[in-house]
């Protein structure tokens, strides 16, 4: 069995019995972040699902001294991890325990690798809609802080459960997403406990900026952004802790609201 096949089968096992791992054994584990891309583009195959998007971590300059990484790093979203507002977000195997605020695109039409770079406009064109966005991240790895570049990517960029709002189809092209706030809260025990705030300026400078970024990205390794994926472009607030039995709820303003429980 290929290596990289392995490794994959052995973090998709993890994250389906809730078990860590300190670092992928030394036979299997990637070394660059070419070679953890390779291990992720397996994750498809290993858990049978199919890929519905994409996610960006690291699109801060503090997130990205924290897992110590030098840029962002994409991540596919698997269609069984994706949740509506409202919904119970399990809590297994999630050592991680933060809720981010994130951006969100849906994709009208495909853009496919080339050898030029993509713009902000070429890729705002492919864009059907946006909508409001929570990731619950979690990683397969023990302490995902010092497990390094190649084995985040091959951990498929710490993606953990997602919840999607509905569609925001009208005025946000005219918006300012750089200044656009979020208000973020966490309820427990019925009362708050974090309430944190921030903008689109946090997700690399701009959320549009995050998804053209994430569209040549997918260029360089040679994969299409399909119509009908969604991106989800990295938190836009400072990540806020969560317990089981916490509801999350994010505030986007006119481009909606959503919440979960952290079941």
């Amino acid at each position: 069995m290929d290596r990289f096949l392995q490794a994959a089968r052995l973090l998709w096992d993890c994250a389906q019995s809730g078990r860590f791992i300190d670092d992928l054994p030394e036979q299997i584990r990637p070394s660059t972040r070419a070679e953890g891309y390779q291990v992720q583009a397996h994750w498809p195959k290993v858990s049978g699902e199919r890929v519905v998007g994409w996610k960006i971590a690291a699109t801060s300059e503090a997130g990205r001294r924290h897992i110590g990484v030098n840029g962002p790093l994409a991540g596919r979203i698997l269609q069984s991890r994706v949740h509506s507002s409202g919904s119970e977000i399990s809590s297994l195997g999630n050592g991680m325990r933060v809720a981010e605020p994130e951006f969100g695109f849906a994709m009208a039409t495909d853009l496919a690798p080339r050898e030029s770079a993509y713009s902000v406009d070429e890729v705002l064109e492919a864009v059907d809609h946006v909508f409001p966005s929570i990731e619950v991240p979690s990683s397969r790895f023990a302490d995902f802080v010092r497990a390094g570049e190649a084995q985040l990517l091959a951990d498929d960029a710490c993606a953990g459960r997602f919840v999607f709002g509905e569609p925001c189809r009208d005025g946000w092209r005219t918006s300012d997403l750089r200044h656009h706030e979020v208000r973020g809260t966490v309820l427990r025990n019925g009362a708050p406990a974090v309430e944190r705030a921030g903008t689109g300026e946090a997700v690399l400078g701009d959320p549009r900026t995050a998804l053209m970024w994430l569209v040549n990205e997918l260029s360089r390794l040679g994969l299409t952004l399909h119509a009908g994926q969604v991106v989800s472009t990295g938190t836009c607030m400072v990540p806020m802790p969560i317990a089981p039995g916490d509801v999350v709820a994010a505030d986007y303003g006119v481009l909606g609201r959503i919440e979960l429980t952290f079941a």
